[in-house]
């Protein structure tokens, strides 16, 4: 009788996986988001360094809020389930930045000209969502991958390189190549689709292993 296969290390198991591609794709999309969140406000207040500092003030804000309540939801019973709906719900947050952003930011343009205040403001309203549900992924994988308390520190190395090497290369490709052969709102509805993709896998993935026998 053959020898029963080894257990994958517990690095290389497919949950872990699983959980390691939400951190990256989530770095990804919140980078991604960000460079076109500078592009969408461009036409209403301008490229000046005012713009750009709104924005990235509004995005480092909102993961830190993000990254608080992620913590606070991984205390009580974490699950792929769960990740995957943040993730789903990332991508169904981003849909206002579609279909009402161009609206909003002619609005915001009208009764707030200062290029400072009024892109710090359609910042905000268009992306704050997102962005925060964004944070949340990174604290809560973490605790997925957390097993017992003296290989925590590894866990989250790991888990924040993945993450931080996927907003690197979304950095990359979305300025560097998208931009160049896709419209903004196109590129935004591919970001939102592999959100939801992602995030359906791990919820279904979560279900079949709970109902395969042990």
């Amino acid at each position: 009788m053959p020898a029963p296969p080894l257990p994958l290390p517990a690095a290389l198991s497919p949950r872990t996986l699983l959980v390691y591609a939400a951190a990256l794709w989530s770095g990804f999309f919140v980078m991604g988001v960000e460079l076109l969140g500078g592009r969408l406000l461009a036409p209403f207040f301008g490229n000046s360094i005012f713009v750009w500092g709104g924005v990235i003030a509004v995005f480092m804000a909102c993961l830190s809020v993000g990254y608080l309540l992620g913590g606070r939801l991984s205390l009580h019973q974490p699950t792929l389930s769960r990740l995957g709906l943040l993730l789903l719900g990332e991508a169904l947050l981003a849909l206002p930045v579609i279909a009402l952003g161009d609206v909003v930011l002619e609005a915001l343009a009208d009764a707030v000209p200062d290029p400072r205040y009024g892109s710090l403001l359609g910042s905000l309203l268009l992306f704050g969502a997102p962005t925060v549900l964004s944070g949340m992924i990174s604290p809560y994988a973490v605790r997925l991958l957390v097993s017992a308390l003296d290989s925590s520190g590894l866990s989250a190395g790991r888990l924040y390189f993945v993450s931080t090497l996927g907003s690197a290369a979304g950095t990359i490709l979305t300025s560097f190549y998208l931009v160049l052969y896709l419209e903004i709102h196109t590129i935004l509805l591919c970001f939102m689709g592999v959100s939801a993709l992602v995030g359906s896998s791990l919820v279904l993935a979560d279900r079949l292993w709970r109902r395969a026998p042990p």
